[in-house]
């Protein structure tokens, strides 16, 4: 299985300014893409139609969602469906950021079912997990994994495959805030996704990739990738610049 090197662009960039970062991405990966990587961009919605042309044209790159609402076309104001997000190209969508869940307020049935419906529409799901310093403070890191992983995979078994669902573990102590997990607490947190997803799904569980996001950075990609159960990477700010984020990719 490839390592998924991703790029969550958040809420930046215009359409031309995405187009430009899109078309120098490409450029600098031309020919240089390692046969073991695959890169993934998740641009806002606003900006999914004009980059998804973009980053098809080259080998080993696609586009996703950073979320949509878990049911089909219909009266959901200012919500997006997954055949929406499948008819711009998107062929991934995250689930469960830390963002969307402390700062949209987000519960972990809502992140499920999201998984489950974006499974069931032909998606690629990423769900992303992780604790507060509060609760790695108090000792809550494998308890609180352990309630992420079981209420967003609820529902999934016998749909859940190695090749469409990823986990990223994203402390979210260590995003956007220029702090990083160091190789202990990364192997840590690691491991013991590993064994949860091997309990949840016996017959997948030991070869879906598990993803790591916070402050990832062109001068820390290359030590984090190669640690043990380590299988790519969700980059925030780091992604933002071609430059930047090539340089993870091929760390």
């Amino acid at each position: 299985m490839k390592k998924l090197m991703a790029a969550n662009w958040k809420m930046y960039k215009t359409v031309a300014d995405g187009e430009a970062t899109a078309a120098e991405l490409v450029g600098l990966l031309d020919g240089r893409l390692p046969a073991d990587r695959e890169v993934l961009v998740c641009p806002s919605f606003t900006m999914l139609s004009a980059v998804a042309p973009i980053l098809s044209k080259a080998p080993g790159c696609s586009v996703g969602a950073q979320n949509f609402y878990p049911a089909g076309q219909g009266a959901f104001t200012g919500e997006i469906a997954p055949e929406q997000l499948l008819d711009l190209g998107c062929t991934y969508a995250l689930a469960g950021h830390s963002e969307r869940r402390h700062v949209l307020g987000e519960g972990d049935e809502l992140v499920g079912r999201k998984v489950t419906f974006g499974l069931g529409a032909g998606l690629r799901m990423i769900l992303c997990v992780g604790e507060t310093i509060e609760e790695r403070r108090a000792g809550q890191v494998e308890a609180v994994l352990a309630r992420q992983l079981e209420k967003g995979l609820d529902g999934v078994l016998g749909t859940a495959t190695a090749e469409n669902l990823a986990i990223a573990y994203e402390p979210v102590w260590a995003i956007g805030t220029g702090e990083v997990a160091g190789p202990v607490e990364i192997l840590a947190a690691h491991a013991f996704v590993r064994e949860k997803l091997m309990a949840l799904l016996p017959t997948q569980g030991a070869a879906v990739r598990i993803l790591y996001g916070g402050s990832v950075k062109p001068d820390n990609a290359g030590t984090i990738i190669r640690l043990d159960n380590v299988d790519g990477v969700l980059v925030g700010g780091a992604s933002l610049k071609a430059d930047s984020f090539s340089q993870i990719v091929l760390a």
